[in-house]
């Protein structure tokens, strides 16, 4: 079972249902882990270049047309020669699921691909409540953190939360294993959108069971949890105190 709230786009391009060994840091956190990611924000989306957790996919619009042709079966057109690449998509390469074409006229998918992008772009991430949501000083003494010691800023920049650009990096640069990153033609994890991160953190709108668990695959299953690897990670010397006012910080955006 992939598990609630997540998704495995990729498993019927290349068949591979688990992770074998899933590292953080190089130390190993799980083995056959399932190969499934969590299923990304749709809201908080303008201005961003990639919207999906692994790089070198698209913007929302290719997983529009890949969605509703290939996933679906719709009757309309989707195209992406990468899909030829029998060692790294066998399923899809074998199927020609990258050649996928039919007459304009008969085509019931492209004409809706314009109003459908607009309509996901409009959707505005949800706000949290100072007092509610998140502690308001602490949150304050966080955003100071974000971009100084925490050097979050560095990826995630301040009000987009991810990179104008090319958004996306290595899983070495990341230090983290690389088994969902090398499923995608980039190569890489791409720099995800933090906007309304406290609707999971206190379990909102959703199934006692979906509660927490960030990253691509869940494997962290509170904000500390992730605020405590990266300080392990990139050695960046938080106190106990200054990772409690990070966390803050990120429930307020």
């Amino acid at each position: 079972m992939w598990g609630p709230g997540k998704f495995d786009a990729e498993l019927f391009l290349d068949g591979k249902a688990f992770n074998p060994q899933q590292t953080t840091n190089g130390t190993v956190t799980g083995t056959n882990v399932s190969g499934a990611t969590l299923i990304p924000n749709a809201y908080g989306l303008p201005g961003h270049n990639l919207h999906t957790w692994t790089g070198g996919w698209g913007t929302v619009t290719y997983w529009n047309a890949f969605v509703a042709v290939n996933e679906l079966h719709g009757i309309g057109t989707f195209f992406d020669e990468r899909f030829d690449d029998a060692n790294q998509f066998p399923i899809a390469a074998a199927a020609k699921l990258g050649h996928v074409s039919v007459d304009p006229d008969s085509d019931q998918v492209t004409g809706k691909l314009p109003a459908l992008h607009f309509y996901q772009l409009a959707l505005p991430s949800l706000r949290p409540r100072a007092g509610v949501d998140f502690n308001q000083a602490a949150a304050d003494r966080g955003d100071e953190l974000f971009s100084g010691k925490a050097n979050c800023n560095s990826c995630h920049h301040e009000p987009l939360w991810t990179e104008p650009g090319w958004n996306q990096h290595t899983a070495e640069e990341m230090k983290i294993d690389s088994f969902e990153a090398d499923r995608s033609p980039g190569h890489a994890y791409q720099t995800m959108n933090l906007a309304g991160l406290f609707v999971r953190e206190r379990g909102l709108f959703m199934f006692p069971q979906n509660k927490g668990r960030f990253y691509h695959d869940g494997r962290f299953n509170t904000l500390l949890d992730v605020v405590n690897s990266y300080d392990q990670r990139f050695n960046l010397g938080l106190t106990d105190g200054e990772k409690q006012d990070l966390v803050e910080y990120l429930k307020s955006l």
